[in-house]
């Protein structure tokens, strides 16, 4: 592979130019959570309803990507993810424009076409590289995107409790000006085969879908990825109206779960290649599980306060951290030459479990159950996620063992 050279379009695409495209998504995500209550306030909305901005934009996001996977197979990376990119800056104009809780909850539908940036990453560096290594990079990708988001929701706080709330969208649209830039300078297309024609890549998706590999990493994104999206719908609820929290303190508790993530992502482009992606994705559900009960305990034990509720979630993080780079990997290297129709198929399922699994934590927390449907939640989703991921070992076991006895 010709050596990647920073804003040089005759090279592949450099590590920070996917660093950064996959940033703007998380960034977008999660930014403007500490500012939620705020929101909800100032549109006169109830939290269910400003809770779409989070449950509602994954719902939209996992529409989209089913369109996107094969777009970029069909017409390339580089023009679909220019034009996704594009249009998100459009839309975060409305967001900022907004005076209605309606206008406001369509400029964030029309924001979802960033997630090309997310399902394109994984394509682009699956066009690079074989499985094994692209587990690994992506790793590393996602471990340096994640400083983003680890900044996103403290920044978020400040700006809400100095600006208002839609200063948030300011410093979103002017990152994303940042990153088109380098996406013009930077991008050169990877993807050398494109398929014949756009229905071609539709037709296609029966393909993956009989794939029980293909299901086995599915279930195991969905579901991990489910624990963090079911989160992030009920943790500005749990720190603002449960705990008290300001939009500042709560950006900044934030981090732990962000921390772990860089963690996990970190440990997964390191041993990703040595350990073999089962193990990896194994690995990431028990601590994901574990990080959950150490929260389930503390509470149980009256320690009911902020930092028992966030510390622990480091270990969420991190085991996400180290399970999804692999389990992204799987679903992009089940057909290799599909690997844009199976990132965007494969991230439409796993985002319409996270957009589900979000609207629940969301709408089942009262004052008066307090934090223990959320984690309940939580941990149901990580149980699933280990199955899933057991299922796979199983699968790629039995296949093994029939290649040995037909060989011997």
């Amino acid at each position: 592979m010709i050596q990647p050279r920073f804003l040089d379009r005759r090279t592949p695409p450099h590590i920070v130019t996917l660093v950064l495209i996959a940033g703007l998504s998380a960034l977008n995500m999660n930014m403007f959570l500490p500012a939620l209550p705020a929101m909800a306030a100032d549109f006169g909305a109830n939290y269910a309803t400003i809770q779409l901005a989070i449950s509602g934009y994954l719902a939209g996001t996992a529409v989209l990507q089913l369109i996107i996977g094969p777009l970029s197979d069909r017409y390339g990376r580089r023009p679909v993810l220019l034009s996704g990119v594009g249009l998100f800056l459009l839309a975060t104009l409305v967001c900022i424009a907004a005076t209605s809780i309606e206008v406001f909850l369509i400029g964030r539908m029309l924001q979802t076409t960033l997630i090309a940036g997310l399902v394109l990453s994984r394509a682009i560096v699956r066009d690079m590289v074989p499985m094994e290594e692209a587990a690994s990079m992506i790793g590393y990708v996602t471990m340096g995107m994640t400083i983003v988001p680890m900044i996103g929701p403290v920044l978020g706080g400040v700006l809400s409790d100095l600006f208002g709330w839609q200063a948030n969208f300011v410093a979103i649209l002017v990152f994303g000006l940042l990153v088109m830039g380098v996406v013009w300078l930077d991008l050169k297309e990877t993807n050398d085969s494109p398929s014949e024609s756009f229905a071609a890549q539709f037709r296609a998706y029966p393909e993956l879908l009989s794939s029980g590999a293909f299901w086995g990493y599915t279930l195991t994104t969905t579901f991990a990825s489910g624990v963090f999206f079911a989160f992030l719908g009920g943790a500005p609820f749990v720190g603002s109206t449960l705990l008290g929290m300001s939009p500042t303190a709560l950006g900044l508790y934030f981090c732990f779960t962000a921390f772990g993530y860089m963690v996990g992502n970190f440990l997964s482009g390191r041993y990703a290649r040595r350990i073999g992606t089962g193990t990896m994705m194994l690995l990431g559900g028990f601590i994901t599980l574990a990080g959950i009960s150490i929260t389930a305990a503390l509470f149980l034990a009256g320690f009911e306060f902020a930092l028992a509720f966030f510390a622990p979630m480091f270990f969420v993080g991190a085991g996400n951290g180290i399970s999804l780079p692999s389990a992204n990997a799987g679903i992009v290297s089940v057909r290799p030459h599909l690997a844009g129709s199976a990132s965007g198929l494969g991230g439409a399922l796993t985002i319409g479990g996270g957009a589900l699994l979000s609207a629940v934590a969301g709408s089942i927390l009262t004052v008066e159950t307090g934090i223990f449907p959320l984690l309940a939640v939580m941990a149901a989703a990580s149980l699933a996620g280990i199955i899933a991921t057991l299922s796979i070992i199983g699968a790629d076991r039995r296949l093994r063992t029939r290649l040995a006895e037909q060989q011997g």
